[in-house]
């Protein structure tokens, strides 16, 4: 049995993993960066372990040991355990601000999004996936706060244009993937490139056809990711205005000496 979307049982899920969040960075924010990763990569694995044996066994008698394709961890979410897996295996300053930059974005967003438009796993009466969705998406939920709060890793202009740039790369990855895994009969939508998440949603459907669904997406995910970067933005657009005068008072004084 489905449970439907904003029915009883998802509204108190949302509650409890919202509360989970308040409460994880609470604790969280006090933590160094590498001790904080480590455990976010601890946490992915564990995720993803859960997932991957227990559709394993729910699915044994028909596939033995595959993970269902669906469930590979393809979605703009899962795919943050190769992220955090990165910055856990290097120092280098660049690729953590380079992550960094699209994680704060992706993981607060895609988080949220995630809860409040759960796919079928989470809502189809298995109570271990439904936790371990939950509780996943809270956790990146946690390290996007701690990241955009944390002085080493705030947002700067040069991230958000490393965001848009990443974003890009992820969507035509998704495509090619979809198309790989796609074999007549079934239908794959990792990071929803291929249709919207859910039927009838009022902006993000395909009622118009595929191409006007892809742009209004692409234009939701970058309006979302750049209400992260207003400040950065602002200030740099503030600092270019007030160099203009500066640089034009001086030419003015090169004239009167001439």
């Amino acid at each position: 049995m489905e449970h439907a979307l904003f029915g009883t049982k998802h509204i108190i899920l949302i509650i409890l993993s919202l509360a989970l969040v308040a409460v994880g960075y609470f604790f969280a924010r006090k933590l160094e960066f590498r001790k904080m990763t480590r455990l976010m990569l601890y946490i992915g694995i564990v995720s993803e372990a859960v997932k991957v044996f227990y559709y394993i066994v729910s699915n044994e008698e028909k596939m033995g040991g595959i993970l269902p394709k669906n469930d590979l961890p393809f979605q703009l979410c899962s795919i943050q355990i190769i992220f955090i897996l990165i910055l856990n295996l290097t120092n280098n300053g660049r690729i953590h601000r380079f992550l960094t930059s699209f994680m704060i974005p992706s993981c607060l967003i895609g988080g949220l999004a995630a809860m409040l438009i759960a796919t079928h796993s989470s809502r189809n009466g298995m109570w271990i996936i439904t936790a371990q969705y939950f509780i996943y998406h809270a956790a990146i939920m946690i390290y996007a706060l701690y990241l955009l709060t944390n002085k080493a890793t705030r947002p700067t202009l040069g991230g958000y244009f490393d965001c848009l740039k990443l974003l890009l790369v992820l969507m035509f990855f998704a495509i090619y993937i979809n198309s790989m895994m796609y074999d007549g009969t079934s239908d794959f939508n990792f990071m929803y490139v291929v249709k919207p998440p859910q039927s009838g949603l009022p902006y993000l459907n395909d009622n118009e056809g595929w191409l006007v669904y892809i742009l209004r997406y692409g234009l939701l995910v970058v309006g979302s990711v750049t209400i992260f970067y207003v400040r950065p933005i602002f200030l740099a657009v503030k600092a270019k205005f007030k160099k203009a005068p500066e640089c034009k008072s001086e030419e003015v004084k090169e004239e009167e000496t001439v």
